[in-house]
């Protein structure tokens, strides 16, 4: 077995292999780029070599630095994770030549089905069913155009080398057909060194259903059962699970036999995925194979029990699989929520800055990848992660913060549990995707597990705003607000150097304002807890230990009750369940006298167009004076390797331009104005 093994990755992806090779008592070696010398990764690694400046393209993907770290290290093997240079073929040909093993797929392999227009050939000449498609490569915008016409909108544009929803856009028409070329020609470069472009017809109501497959090189191949991974925004994967509550075993047989096939079919020996795109018919067409460790194994790796990262360790030594596919059993369902460092409240804009609270909700401690997940009890927490409490969000690299998954014998419970999970998480100083994870939890589609890929787009047709409770789930939050306004109260009344004959009391009467509603209660209180009683009769009791100060409440009201807490004025920040509550606890007097004040509004900037994220002018389109019409583009903006295209709300005319090309904004800077 290695002694030592460098990882060629960053972020919770570098952390993950450190952890299977530190459980198999393997030495790791760790690189960064000056963005990330404080990393996780490179803390929790035996060595660490420094590698360059933040750009992926001056330090993670130039394979001479990644080689020379190597060499300095004397490391016998190479990780690399997903992304970067885990699916290029000429990194494991330069690894190859110096005598180092690469923990992957050999390089034939990696030609073959890394590159997806190569791959789609190939799986066409093997007889499997394949989107149609243009397979040829793409010099300009206006062929881009007239084979976009020729295949018929909706068209995929896609990058040949690209992975992770980079360098994809859907074009519906001619005009979009020729922004997209060029947007995912520039991502494609910016993230992978590679600008080759392709067209596919773009099947609308898909679900994306993914086989994982481990093969060795003795000729052993086994399928490791499907994730399901429809729930996707701007192409690129946000919940995941396995596994797919759509398919059923004979299917889940087929697509099995047949990736296990075609990966045999190129002398594949590693981990790897199929990806096919499946109908309501169970009819499942193959997209393309990814040759690396998928961001999403974590969800295989919970109902098989299998350590995918030792195996493709394993594998790399030289070693024949210690499985057969009759050994291959799924136990449980279990499910993956990405964390992002993405606003949902800004069209999901990237957001970039300091973590100053990241505090995860407690992992299963019982739990290890390689053990089955139901020997640690009902129901698993894992979190996989590449930050820590104080850290920097880069804008150099992708937005995932974590990967949070819960297991549990059922779907309904690893659902439960994973709403649970997703309250207790507390994650401040940056824009992020929890609220939103939370009302996926809870929408009836995702329940039904009735999703498609199109579900973010047909559900959130005009973006995330929030979630509003239902009546019931408000009047718990209202019950325990209520409960833990008078605990603190019975604080404040303690506190010393009081003027004399200034005491303060505390009532039983109440009045709880939250989303536009109030409620008049009255509370009881006991050693145990609370009774909390509402106007209609109603009563709730409520218990909890929380004491003031504490930012997370577990509180027994009605069943189990999760809460972030924050201090406003009279009153909580409350959120939970993807609502974000201003919640204000007053008495029956303060709160009609709440009701005469007078309503503050925000500055009006219509006029004006707010840069919506820290990221790097890529170009404007207009000049002062031009008329625009709505939807026009007025300007690209670049973050976390991803272009973002700005565009007119309404037909105006431009009268000032504030940034040109190349200038670096932060999040509302004024981009330009309008009359």
């Amino acid at each position: 077995m290695f002694d030592k093994i460098l990882i060629a990755n960053r972020g919770e992806i570098a952390c993950r292999v450190i952890k299977s090779a530190r459980k198999m008592g393997i030495k790791t070696v760790a690189i960064y780029s000056d963005a990330d010398k404080q990393a996780l990764h490179v803390q929790m690694a035996d060595e660490a070599v420094h590698i360059g400046p933040p750009p992926a393209n001056q330090s993670y993907i130039v394979i001479d630095k990644v080689m020379d770290a190597i060499k300095k290290t004397g490391a016998q093997a190479v990780h690399p994770g997903y992304g970067f240079l885990s699916e290029n073929a000429k990194f494991a040909e330069a690894l190859e030549a110096a005598g180092v093993a690469f923990i992957g797929p050999p390089k034939g392999a990696i030609e073959a089905m890394g590159d997806k227009i190569t791959s789609k050939k190939i799986a066409q000449d093997a007889n499997v069913s394949t989107v149609p498609g243009y397979m040829g490569l793409i010099e300009d915008a206006d062929e881009a155009v007239k084979i976009s016409n020729e295949i018929g909108y909706p068209v995929m544009i896609k990058a040949s080398a690209g992975g992770g929803g980079k360098g994809m856009r859907i074009a519906w028409n001619d005009e979009e057909a020729r922004e997209g070329f060029q947007s995912s020609k520039n991502e494609a470069a910016n993230s992978f060194g590679d600008d080759r472009i392709f067209i596919e017809k773009f099947v609308t109501q898909p679900r994306h259903i993914e086989i994982q497959v481990l093969c060795d090189a003795h000729g052993n191949g086994v399928y490791l059962g499907e994730r399901e991974c429809s729930i996707q925004r701007r192409n690129q994967k946000v919940v995941e699970e396995a596994p797919s509550p759509f398919l059923d075993e004979a299917t889940r047989k087929a697509m099995g036999e047949q990736s296990v096939a075609l990966a045999k079919a190129v002398g594949y020996a590693s981990a790897g995925t199929v990806e096919f795109i499946v109908d309501g018919e169970k009819n499942f067409y193959f997209l393309e194979m990814n040759t690396r460790l998928q961001v999403e194994h974590p969800v295989t790796e919970l109902i098989t029990g299998v350590d995918l990262v030792e195996q493709m360790i394993r594998v790399a030594n030289g070693e024949p699989l210690s499985i057969t596919q009759d050994d291959v059993k799924l136990q449980g369902w279990a499910i993956e929520n990405r964390l992002y460092a993405e606003d949902p409240y800004r069209n999901f804009l990237p957001s970039i800055g300091r973590l100053t609270r990241y505090r995860p909700p407690a992992e299963t401690k019982a739990y290890t990848p390689g053990t089955q997940p139901g020997d640690a009890g009902d129901e698993v927490v894992r979190n996989d992660t590449g930050v820590y409490e104080g850290g920097e969000i880069s804008m150099y690299y992708d937005p995932m913060i974590a990967k949070l998954c819960t297991w549990a014998p059922t779907r309904d419970a690893a659902i439960e549990a994973m709403r649970v999970a997703l309250d207790s998480f507390e994650v401040e100083g940056i824009g992020h995707n929890l609220p939103f994870l939370s009302a996926v939890m809870d929408h009836p589609i995702f329940i039904k597990g009735d999703m498609t890929t199109a579900f973010i787009e047909e559900q959130y047709p005009e973006g995330f705003d929030g979630v509003e409770l239902p009546e019931a789930q408000l009047k718990r939050v209202a019950a325990a607000a209520a409960a833990m306004y008078r605990v603190a109260e019975i604080r404040r009344t303690r506190v010393s150097g009081r003027m004399d004959n200034h005491e303060r009391r505390v009532g039983k009467k109440w009045v709880v304002s939250l989303q536009g509603q109030e409620f008049a209660v009255k509370v009881k209180a006991d050693k145990d807890g609370s009774t909390v009683k509402f106007e209609d009769g109603s009563k709730l009791r409520v218990a909890s230990d929380w004491t003031p100060g504490d930012q997370l409440a577990e509180v027994d009201v009605d069943g189990r009750l999760v809460l972030k807490v924050g201090k406003i004025s009279g009153g909580f920040r409350l959120r939970t369940r993807g609502a974000d509550l201003k919640v204000h606890v007053r008495t029956p007097r303060q709160a009609e006298l709440a009701k005469l004040m007078p309503e503050k509004l925000p500055p009006d900037t219509s006029k004006m167009l707010l840069c919506p994220m820290p990221g790097l002018i890529v170009k404007v389109d207009v000049e002062v004076g031009d008329e625009v019409q709505e939807g026009q583009a007025l300007c690209t903006v670049e973050a976390m390797k991803m272009e973002n295209i700005l565009r007119a709300e309404k037909t105006t005319v431009v009268t000032k331009i504030n940034a040109a090309a190349g200038d670096s904004l932060a999040v509302d800077d004024v981009i330009m104005e309008f009359e």
